[in-house]
């Protein structure tokens, strides 16, 4: 009997791959990747954004509000493992979803 798997399954499980290998790469220059920046909100030079960043084991969403006069500020910081991450990223956007995983598949290529 052939096992069948789903394409979001298998695309979790890229994702999960190409999250350690990254991984790799920053235990050994220490500097985390951004996977992805996202502007919220713009008015008159000041910016409300979304950055998430691959740490040496988690990955954190942060929620950031700078520009102009305004001193930059973490509205809102969420944690995840590299287990967690693709299985949430995949239920947020599966646009942003393909953005991460090519951006992380042209490092390795």
């Amino acid at each position: 009997m052939v096992k069948q798997i789903s394409l979001d399954t298998w695309s979790v499980h890229h994702l999960h791959d190409l999250l350690e290998k990254a991984r790799k790469i920053i235990t050994q220059t220490n500097t985390p990747i951004v996977l992805y920046r996202e502007t919220l909100e713009e008015d008159d030079e000041v910016y409300e954004e979304i950055v998430c960043t691959l740490g040496q084991e988690h990955v954190i969403e942060q929620v950031i509000i700078s520009g102009g006069m305004v001193v930059p500020e973490i509205k809102q910081q969420l944690v995840f493992t590299i287990d967690e991450f693709p299985n949430r990223l995949l239920s947020k956007s599966k646009d942003l979803f393909a953005e991460v995983v090519e951006q992380l598949e042209e490092q390795f290529a």
